[in-house]
């Protein structure tokens, strides 16, 4: 009984609740004619878009700065890297590791100012991380319309200059990912092999980076920095590392993101996608002071999992669209049930 009772504080009862209810709605889908084949395949293929955006949070928890609310950051290095890819006229696996490839060095400068900062507001990271990224989406509103760009299925028709909102991947390096070995069986469901065989790989590394000499320093700056500091650790050269890499990880995974979806979405496009990273990793069970992959995954798929039933089941029962009121209340409930948590631990 006092297991059982550790067990619920430790996890939580939120994550309990949406576990079961995230089961519930697998049980009634046959009963309101949604099919299951094809809403476990939508659940799978939105895990593997949003699983790296997710992953993009632990570097920065384990060394002590919090969630990253400033993914944006690392979201825009992706989206540079990937107009820059069609912009060149790369095309299938070639054009994707392109994109990668020309939004890292963006990903490097803006995280290592980034950090730079951060590192000047110790204790307020999170607030800090929160207008950068949100701050930096505006400037590059002005931006995607005087940047040079000239590939007509990006730019204005009329005009002739300045992105498009919504830019398609179609003809260069759509589902490059997700059509790689995947298993087809009847109709309606799809095993996105090559997409989830990716995130593994990002996830594995990462597993391997935390137990390596820098990760392990890492970690130990994110428990105990007066402790590490003593130990000899550089404390502000480990937090760089950890958000310059958490940069990084957001342009690859919006990269990972639009080749599943099939658009590159521009202007303010990437400020929502920052909450449902937050929340998913909260979700998992991780704190805003630890980490670890269990908790990107298992929170990956129950956020993207409600996400997925929530329109299906509940709109074909209620009559009407409630997935949005969901998604905002799981969003922000996560976050704040994270952030009570802390200042309960702090008194």
């Amino acid at each position: 009984m006092r297991n059982l009772k550790t067990f619920i504080e430790d996890f939580g009862w939120p994550r309990i609740i949406i576990f079961f209810f995230l089961i519930f709605l697998f049980i009634m889908a046959p009963f309101v004619r949604v099919r299951l084949d094809a809403s476990i395949s939508d659940v799978l293929n939105r895990f593997g878009q949003n699983a790296i955006m997710v992953l993009a949070m632990v570097p920065m928890i384990q060394s002590g700065c919090g969630l990253n609310f400033g993914l944006a950051l690392g979201i825009v290095s992706g989206l540079l890297g990937a107009t820059l890819s069609l912009q060149f006229q790369l095309h299938g696996i070639l054009g994707f590791l392109g994109a990668i490839a020309l939004a890292a060095p963006f990903a490097l400068v803006l995280g290592w100012f980034y950090a730079k900062l951060l590192n000047k507001v110790k204790g307020e990271e999170m607030t800090i991380a929160m207008y950068v990224g949100f701050s930096f989406i505006m400037f590059m509103c002005i931006m995607w319309l005087i940047l040079p760009y000239n590939n007509p299925t990006m730019v204005w028709g009329y005009a002739g200059k300045g992105l498009r909102t919504t830019i398609t991947v179609e003809g260069y390096w759509l589902k490059i990912l997700n059509n790689f070995l995947a298993i087809r069986i009847g109709q309606f469901f799809v095993f996105p092999t090559g997409l989830l065989l990716f995130v593994g790989l990002f996830a594995f590394l990462m597993w391997l980076f935390l137990r390596s000499k820098t990760g392990t320093a890492m970690t130990a700056v994110g428990s105990n920095p007066d402790f590490a500091r003593a130990s000899g650790v550089d404390v502000d050269k480990m937090r760089t590392i950890s958000i310059i890499i958490s940069t990084f990880l957001g342009a690859v995974g919006i990269i990972v993101y639009e080749q599943s979806f099939g658009f590159i979405q521009l202007y303010t496009a990437p400020s929502p996608m920052v909450f449902p990273a937050v929340a998913a990793i909260l979700i998992g069970g991780a704190s805003i002071n630890k980490a670890s992959m269990v908790n990107v995954l298992v929170g990956t798929i129950l956020f993207q999992g409600l996400l997925t039933m929530t329109p299906s089941v509940i709109n074909s029962l209620l009559q009407t669209d409630m997935s949005e009121v969901i998604r905002i209340i799981v969003s922000n409930g996560m976050i704040l049930y994270a952030l009570t948590r802390k200042i309960k631990v702090s008194k």
